[in-house]
């Protein structure tokens, strides 16, 4: 059996997606398991260079982080990478009490004899970037410091109130935060500092990523000798950055050329994302003949008025796809919606938790996904938001996703693997996060427009 050269694990099933992309673009083999997979799947996939878990820490609570992720981990370091990645979001979403990144890097780095994390968020090709500890991200045609960025400053589950990277994980773990600094960088000292900060007691060490130059170096950083084995935290930055360095040190070649994305007749999309990135994706669609359900996630504080909602998003649905129209269903268009105000008002006038609430909201529209697919012969649908991408590929009772085509970065088209699902073996989908893609997206989705 070969080792592979990586495995990792998402911390929400959009951003597992980008990661495969990434390694998969770059000509590396790679498939994404739904569950941890037992080593023996090399035997059956021995082509196989970096194998990935899809997973859902980034929504929950340290506790069910230090009960779950151990064994998740554990199962990936038995296939003896050099390196086992936790990929956290590139807008560095999480906070103490929820998708803390401060507890799953303690975790992760006690597999490996406490040894030092390399952190990597910045991606340039992504539009995110590190430089003295401080992380910046695009909007638009602008870059903001993350602590103002328009969207991130003001998320509704772990907004961005810190850009320094290492003042942010001081609110969630004791280990120390040194920076990798650009400038040290250029200089070829990146050895030097890490050497000057493990002497400082530093366990964590936060990478610049500003350009080529910085990405290939971190790359060469988390590499190194690239026979011991070492985890690593950050966004696909970690992938970018591998891949750079691998193709300067010539351990990678360039990939053959590859198959571009194929037009659909229909795409059948599903939206769980409040991002104002989302509704922009949601109105250029609609003006381009997409027709909009939108879908009363209110009735979520109670089961029989939900499921009524799915019965009905269902016939609506089923309807307007039998006429040929691309459909999708919406629970809100950005965070001003009304439907937002009415769904907390609602959850607040209820005795159910915003957590119950949103969990079971995000369910319905798993099974709403399934009927959907499961009932007619669509070729090809979109998922947005990561629990909404998670629920749905449960219901899907998908096992593994591998990479088909680019359709933009961050949100590939992939091919889902589900053989006890008559059906669905073989069906083409796309998982993209709230802040992810053009305004064209749905309609490059589906094959309408080139990238």
């Amino acid at each position: 059996m070969i080792n592979p050269w990586l495995t990792f694990y998402g911390d929400d099933f959009t951003g597992s997606t980008a990661v495969m992309e990434v390694l998969s673009r770059a000509g590396i083999s790679t498939m994404l398991f739904m569950a941890p997979p037992d080593v023996s799947i090399l035997d059956d996939h021995p082509h196989l260079q970096a194998i990935g878990v899809a997973g859902v820490a980034r929504s929950k609570s340290p506790k069910w982080m230090k009960a779950h992720l151990p064994s998740i981990l554990q199962s990936l370091a038995k296939f003896k990478a050099p390196v086992l990645h936790y990929k956290v979001c590139s807008t560095f979403d999480s906070s103490p009490n929820l998708g803390s990144i401060g507890v799953a890097t303690e975790i992760g780095s006690a597999l490996f004899d406490k040894d030092w994390v390399p952190l990597v968020v910045g991606a340039p090709a992504i539009r995110r970037y590190q430089t003295f500890g401080t992380l910046f991200a695009a909007d638009g045609q602008q870059v903001y410091r993350i602590d103002r960025h328009p969207v991130m400053s003001c998320h509704p589950v772990t907004p961005a109130w810190e850009a320094d990277l290492g003042q942010h994980l001081s609110q969630q773990t004791p280990l120390k935060v040194k920076v990798i600094d650009l400038a040290m960088m250029k200089a070829g000292k990146s050895d030097e500092m890490i050497d000057h900060h493990l002497k400082d007691g530093a366990r964590i060490m936060a990478i610049d990523v500003l350009d080529e130059q910085t990405l290939i170096e971190a790359g060469r950083v988390i590499w190194r000798d690239g026979k011991t084995p070492k985890f690593a935290v950050g966004s696909q930055g970690v992938e970018y950055a591998l891949v750079a360095h691998w193709k300067a040190s010539g351990l990678l070649t360039e990939p053959s050329a590859e198959l571009p994305l194929q037009a659909v007749d229909q795409l059948f999309a599903v939206s769980g994302s409040c991002s104002p990135t989302t509704a922009d994706q949601i109105a250029f669609a609609e003006s381009q003949g997409f027709q909009v359900f939108d879908f009363d996630a209110a009735t979520a504080i109670d089961q029989t008025a939900l499921n009524a909602e799915v019965a009905r998003a269902k016939k609506s649905c089923l309807g307007l796809l039998s006429h040929g129209h691309d459909v999708i269903v919406a629970t809100a268009r950005g965070p001003g919606d009304p439907a937002i105000t009415r769904m907390l008002n609602a959850i607040e006038a209820s005795r159910i938790s915003a957590q119950t609430a949103y969990e079971r909201l995000t369910k319905a529209l798993g099974k709403l996904t399934k009927e959907i697919c499961t009932q007619t012969t669509m070729p090809r649908i979109a998922i947005c938001g990561g629990d909404t991408s998670g629920h749905s590929l449960s219901a899907l009772q998908a096992t593994a996703l591998a990479f088909a085509a680019p359709i933009e970065p961050g949100a590939p088209l992939c091919k889902l693997y589900s053989p006890e699902t008559s059906g669905i073996d073989g069906l083409e989908v796309t998982l993209k996060g709230g802040q992810m893609g053009t305004p064209a997206f749905f309609v490059k989705a589906k094959g309408g427009l080139k990238s």
